[in-house]
């Protein structure tokens, strides 16, 4: 695959393009360019980033872009990820449970789960949205995180993307300076190995750049998907000076009472039902009142918040280059994360300089344990758990020619799973049985184009997770959930979405019941089940 046109491989993001004002109401604009009447599909995800950290969803963060995609559009309480990046993203780009496509736990010659421990690539039993839509006469462009397989004959193109830029290992530096440790970074465009300048260079606009660049050079005759997975704000806390600045004393109050104003405005917004409770703060996270370097931990917040708040610009950028190409009214945006807060802290000594202020290129931190649990108000746990704080995500949809919604909320439970059969109707596309000789997964999702389209909220239907022995089943409104080694807890969804009220004694048969279920589900896709589950 060729270059951009207008740029070398060594010229193509070499500066960072002039910031554009927020995008303000997004109001109506020019009828589609498009000949076709298929929409195009512009799915743009976060990096760790909790549900309720963007402005529309209760958090304080800037985010206007994102609020007036919301505020003309539909947002969905209840849906789902996969709790962790390559799950997620694998789930995301086949429409398979991760296990079936590729990205499950694997387990030691002694018999023991090993986490961290993935086959590292999409297998050849599942097909891609590039390769589906493509097949459908989309041009399929991606900007972003690859992170489900490093390996040159598994990258983006070779799964059929037409144009591809960005990073396909995992979390690295957003400058220049590679900063990987053990795992170096690798980058990629249109599959061709890529190291960014040295000077005007920050990964968040970097991709930004390239979606806007592909947008514009698009041929308006055809629809596109186009695949845009920030990385942001995953750590290392790495965002410019003046993105930055916005946020300097905003966080000095602490996170008790950042989790209460959050609470109070989710409430009020609608995001939360009044009768939702709100977790109480971590067990393993101390009262504000007690820390002593609060300085320091305000930084690391003001830092996340403002790589939030770049992102939120980036996609302004890209809803003002839709308009100007006139396709914005026909084209499905979705918006989401591909997990819950993370509370990670990483191990500063290979990468850090203990010298740098948290946000500068040198330093190479995360914001860590208690303003992960801000980030996930008012659920329990984190990245990696399959609780709520987990694996909840904000989706804001945004299709003005597609949606009847303006600024309503749905109630439906949907899973990632659940796009590759929404596209495949909505591009007219046909999922293959077989692809390059190889029979292909069917898929366990179902299509949400009714529920986009105002014609129903879904039906009650059972969803699945399983991430290194943490285990769950959402059955309708129920919620049967297990960490690691711990005991099953069953929860009612509808009444008590904190999981603070666990119903497993007075309600012995349904859980036994919903085990069933599970473990019938996790031998037929060949999750590993831990000892005594």
């Amino acid at each position: 695959m060729n270059a951009p046109k207008s740029m070398d491989r060594r010229q193509f993001l070499s500066t960072t393009a002039a910031s554009v004002a927020a995008v303000s109401a997004l109001g109506s604009v020019p009828a589609s360019a498009t000949s076709s009447t298929r929409p195009n599909i512009m799915v743009i995800m976060a990096d760790d980033m909790g549900y309720s950290d963007i402005g529309c969803y209760g958090g304080e963060v800037k985010t206007p872009n994102l609020d007036a995609l919301a505020a003309v559009g539909l947002r969905f309480r209840q849906f789902y990820n996969a709790a962790r990046c390559c799950p997620t993203r694998a789930a995301l780009l086949t429409g398979l449970y991760p296990h079936q496509a590729g990205m499950g736990g694997m387990v030691s010659h002694d018999d023991k789960y090993q986490p961290g421990a993935y086959q590292g690539f999409l297998n050849d039993q599942c097909v891609t949205l590039a390769e589906v839509l493509g097949n459908a006469g989309y041009k399929t462009y991606m900007s972003g995180k690859w992170h489900v397989g490093e390996a040159e004959e598994n990258w983006p193109c070779k799964r059929d993307f037409d144009r591809y830029f960005g990073l396909i290992s995992g979390a690295n530096s957003y400058y220049a300076l590679d900063t990987g440790g053990k795992n170096p970074r690798k980058m990629a465009l249109d599959d061709e190995p890529y190291t960014p300048p040295e000077k005007g260079y920050y990964m968040t606009d970097a991709f930004t750049d390239h979606a806007v660049q592909c947008i514009e050079e698009h041929d308006t005759d055809t629809p596109f998907l186009h695949y845009v997975p920030y990385t942001a704000p995953h750590w290392p806390l790495h965002a410019l000076r003046e993105d930055i600045a916005k946020y300097k004393d905003r966080y000095l109050h602490g996170w008790d009472k950042l989790r209460e104003e959050r609470y109070a405005r989710m409430q009020a917004m609608n995001v939360l039902a009044k009768d939702w409770g709100l977790s109480p703060r971590d067990e393993e996270v101390p009262a504000w009142d007690e820390v002593e370097d609060k300085e320091e931990w305000a930084q690391r917040m003001a830092v996340y918040a403002a790589m939030i708040d770049r992102m939120d610009q980036g996609i302004g950028r890209i809803i003002d280059t839709l308009k100007k190409k006139g396709v914005f009214d026909n084209t499905l945006i979705l918006f989401l994360a591909d997990n819950g807060g993370c509370h990670e802290r990483i191990d500063s000594k290979i990468q850090n300089d203990p010298e740098a202020t948290i946000g500068e290129p040198a330093s190479y931190q995360a914001y860590r344990r208690p303003w992960a649990n801000a980030s996930n108000t008012p659920f329990r746990m984190f990245k990696h758990w399959v609780h709520e704080g987990g694996n909840s995500t904000p989706l804001i949809a945004h299709w003005p020619e597609g949606i009847t919604a303006r600024g309503d909320f749905s109630d439906t439970v949907g899973h990632i799973i659940d796009f590759m059969p929404t596209f495949v109707e909505l591009a007219q596309a046909e999922y293959p049985t077989t692809h390059k000789g190889k029979m292909i997964t069917p898929l366990p999702g179902q299509s949400l184009v009714s529920v986009l389209q105002g014609k129903s909220e879904g039906t009650p239907r059972t969803l699945y997770w399983e991430h290194f022995w943490n285990a769950a089943v959402r059955d309708g409104d129920w919620k049967l959930v297990s960490h690691k080694k711990g005991q099953w807890e069953l929860y009612n969804l509808a009444e008590d979405r904190a999981e603070l009220n666990n119903r497993i004694e007075d309600e012995t048969e349904r859980a036994d019941a919903m085990r069933e279920k599970y473990m019938i589900w996790a031998k037929s896709i060949g999750v590993r089940l831990r000892p005594k589950m």
